[in-house]
């Protein structure tokens, strides 16, 4: 399952990467002031906040708990996800679309799901790295904070969202994943962040 799912969606995650990153270059589309405060939107955030704003529907919307794809469509789904996720960080919604019906029990799912979503961001993340180091610093020692910073936020997130999810249904989390996602792509879509 991880081979014919996540490997063709890290490839097609470095082409979502490669693409976020062009649209990080793209000149701003418009600039404003807001509460004193100047806000520029541009190519990229627009883009990523009509995105994020799409997944949050897919998270939110009965019509879409639904949604699940034939066994045989598993490397087209790894691509689907994989390419969203590089170019929008967000693969969980059409990953476990195209995971749910493969016959797998929960803890294959589970396990699958977690390994794919590994490849795919390690993927990912490369073609980010060196997009953003090349944008913005110039050595190895101005980047190692952020990098350690951010490795370890990931593993406390994970670490209280293991013990937070025995506490909380799953809907629970998907309206709430799905309420800010909604928050944060009508912010970036807007400009504001």
């Amino acid at each position: 399952m991880v081979v014919r799912f996540a490997l063709p969606g890290a490839a097609a995650a470095l082409c979502g990467a490669a693409l976020l990153n062009w649209f990080a270059a793209a000149m701003p589309l418009a600039a404003y002031t807001l509460g004193g405060r100047a806000f520029e939107l541009t190519v990229l955030k627009l883009v990523i906040g009509i995105l994020i704003v799409f997944f949050a529907l897919v998270e939110l919307l009965p019509c879409f708990n639904r949604l699940t794809f034939d066994r045989k469509y598993l490397a087209l789904g790894g691509v689907l996800s994989g390419f969203f996720g590089g170019l929008s960080g967000n693969q969980g919604a059409l990953r476990s679309a195209f995971l749910l019906k493969a016959g797998l029990d929960k803890e294959a799912f589970i396990g699958t799901g977690t390994v794919a979503a590994v490849i795919v961001d390690a993927a990912r993340l490369i073609v980010y790295g060196i997009g953003f180091y090349s944008l913005h610093f110039s050595g190895v020692r101005e980047i190692q904070g952020l990098v350690l910073a951010a490795t370890a936020a990931a593993f406390l997130g994970a670490f209280i969202g293991a013990r937070l999810m025995k506490k909380i249904t799953l809907r629970a989390v998907q309206i709430l994943v799905g309420a800010m996602l909604m928050l944060v792509g009508l912010a970036m879509a807007g400009g504001l962040i």
